[in-house]
């Protein structure tokens, strides 16, 4: 190809300069963005119009240098053969090297506003380095003021808003369970999932634009993965702190360094939503002008910190450093030079942890400070270990049983593991304690002499009940185990639904729990309401055995040995037997309140 791409002349450096270099002077030195970037677009349409009225652009025509361009020559050979005269050979046609005119073309508008960014970079550059000044006033080692503020959501999990001169980063922290993990596409079988990410937001609002939202640019992702980087080594494990952790981080103003307010911010809003991070991080963007002495320097690179955009622009170099005081978590660097050398970036690190200091020092200043502790708008975690051969018993069949019982408590999500560890995902407390109350009933294996309360009776049977002692762990509890009195049969005391206290008594060798309602129930006492109805039963009865030998009927009188048939003749017999048995009875229940158990016994 013939065309190639080529610089804008020389002399339109000079026109630039002459046209606006005192203004353009003036213009750097102004201290806020925004006034600066207007001053600078106002200057530059000033330089567009004057060299328009001085016919030096063409909107038509690119720049092109006044220099020739020859077309290419093609070689003839030494030995050339004449051709007679009227003779045409066709396969041999030579051309004759013809050079064109040195015609001077005109200015293109592009070429003027490359031309005036690049001069706006040579004058900015020239006052550091001669000045010792930047745009904003600071020394090259000065950093811009710094406020943050944490708790600024108070329906967040924990949220943050960290300013660095007119840049500011605004981080939300959300608490979630495995299932709310970062699943990343992998070209392997076995699945990978990210309980830490962090998403970082660039609105065009932030740098005053009106723009287009959608999907994150390549610029986003890049400046969200760094800030990541830089903060996932302070978080503590999953064993410590078993929750999926993301972190917003929408950037509301930009002027330099907004992944590393991210970083800042990010570390504030951890604190405030209660993560147990080890230590605080913060993060600074260094500079760097390489070539000095072209501005009157010794040589001596000059490293700049907490760079703005425009200087980040003008500049040599773009390095991000992010860690604590005692060492480094992540690190990004962008030169536009071949290269730096060993001692450069050992001052650009040193100069950085300084920076990195004073940003940490102004974080601990933060007010509100993060309140470290877990929002009560954040799920409730609860980490309990079983016995690995008892998973199944949570789980059930086909997952049936850990559905029910999330259904029936009203927790988030029951998560097993086959080491038998259990989380418990849930809202409040009262949901987290039910269900772990089910869990633990399932999977505690029950001992000779453990008592249940409040058991729910499930069916009833001819010799007994089931009770059920625990969620789907039922036992027998017989029908000389219900009650301390006889009972023809257990219906006709319990109904199914009924709740009662048991003893497991014993557990056979096929794992059958035998229960006891009467091992719970109070020792028999003359003092005892139904001792007394007992007696007055007894008496009945008395009562009754009398009328009946009167009658002639025969009657059954129990004699301690054995049931004797005994008619109206022998009644007379036995009726000193009964008496006495009968008054004993009748005179101990009148003498309980004057004598104790013992007494009773005796007697």
């Amino acid at each position: 190809m013939l065309d190639a791409i080529t610089l804008p002349p020389p002399e339109l450096y000079m026109h630039v300069e002459e046209i606006a270099g005192d203004e353009l002077v003036q213009a750097l030195q102004i201290k806020n963005k925004i006034p600066r970037r207007k001053a600078l677009s106002s200057l530059e349409a000033n330089v567009l119009s004057i060299l328009t009225e001085k016919g030096f652009i063409s909107k038509t025509e690119a720049a092109v240098t006044s220099e020739t361009v020859p077309d290419l020559l093609e070689d003839e050979e030494e030995d050339e053969e004449v051709v007679v005269d009227g003779e045409v050979d066709e396969g041999d046609v030579h051309i004759k090297p013809v050079q064109k005119k040195t015609t001077p073309k005109l200015f293109s508008e592009v070429d003027v506003k490359l031309v005036f960014k690049e001069v706006s970079s040579k004058f900015l550059r020239r006052r550091i380095v001669e000045g010792g000044k930047r745009s904003d006033g600071r020394t090259p080692e000065e950093l811009r003021l710094i406020n943050s503020r944490s708790g600024l959501l108070p329906r967040a999990h924990g949220s943050a808003l960290f300013t660095r001169g007119e840049t500011q980063s605004l981080a939300v922290v959300t608490l979630g369970d495995k299932y709310m993990a970062q699943r990343i596409d992998n070209l392997v079988d076995n699945d990978e999932f990210k309980r830490f990410y962090l998403q970082y937001s660039f609105p065009p609002s932030c740098v005053g634009e009106v723009g287009r939202v959608g999907a994150p640019s390549r610029r986003e992702i890049g400046h969200g993965m760094l800030a990541e980087r830089a903060l996932e080594p302070i978080l503590p494990s999953e064993d410590d702190f078993p929750y999926t952790v993301r972190v917003e981080s929408t950037i509301t103003e930009s002027n330099g360094s907004s992944s590393m307010a991210s970083v800042c911010g990010g570390c504030l809003a951890l604190q405030d939503a209660g993560v147990p991070v080890k230590s605080s991080i913060a993060g600074i963007a260094m500079g760097m002008v390489l070539d000095t002495k072209e501005f009157g320097g010794d040589g001596t690179p000059l490293i700049l910190s907490d760079i703005t955009g425009g200087e980040d622009a003008s500049g040599d170099m773009d390095f991000k450093v992010a860690g604590n005081d005692y060492g480094i978590t992540a690190f990004q660097m962008d030169i536009k030079v071949i290269g730096i050398t060993l001692p450069v970036m050992r001052q650009a690190l040193l100069q950085a942890k300084d920076g990195r200091k004073h940003i940490l020092a102004e974080m601990s200043r933060c007010f509100p400070p993060p309140s470290k502790r877990l929002s009560n708008y954040a799920p409730i975690i609860h980490v309990m270990k079983v016995k690995a051969d008892k998973v199944n018993l949570i789980i059930g069949s086909g997952g049936k049983k850990v559905k029910s019982i999330i259904e029936a408590t009203g927790v988030e999500s029951i998560e097993t593991q086959d080491n038998g560890i259990v989380k418990i995902t849930a809202r409040d407390l009262s949901s987290l304690e039910k269900s772990k109350a089910i869990i633990t009933n399932l999977t505690t294996v029950p001992t000779v002499g453990d008592i249940f309360r409040n058991c729910e009776v499930k069916s009833i049977a001819p010799y007994g009940v089931f009770v059920e002692i625990s969620p789907g762990r039922e036992g027998l509890c017989h029908i000389s185990e219900l009650s301390a009195d006889w009972l023809a049969k257990a219906e006709d005391a319990f109904k199914v639904g009924d709740r009662l206290d048991v003893k497991l008594i014993e557990i056979n060798e096929k794992g059958q729990f035998r229960l006891s309602r009467r091992a719970l129930l109070p020792e028999p006492d003359s003092g005892n309401p139904d001792t007394k109805q007992r007696t007055n039963n007894l008496i009945k009865e008395k009562s009754d055995s009398q009328k009946a030998h009167e009658k002639g009927k025969t009657k059954k009188t129990f004699t301690g040995l054995k049931d004797v048939e005994t008619d109206n003749a022998e009644a007379p017999k036995s009726k000193p037997l009964e008496d006495k048995f009968v008054k004993g009875i009748v005179s101990s229940a009148r003498d309980a309140p004057k004598t104790d158990k013992k007494d009773i016994q005796e007697k």
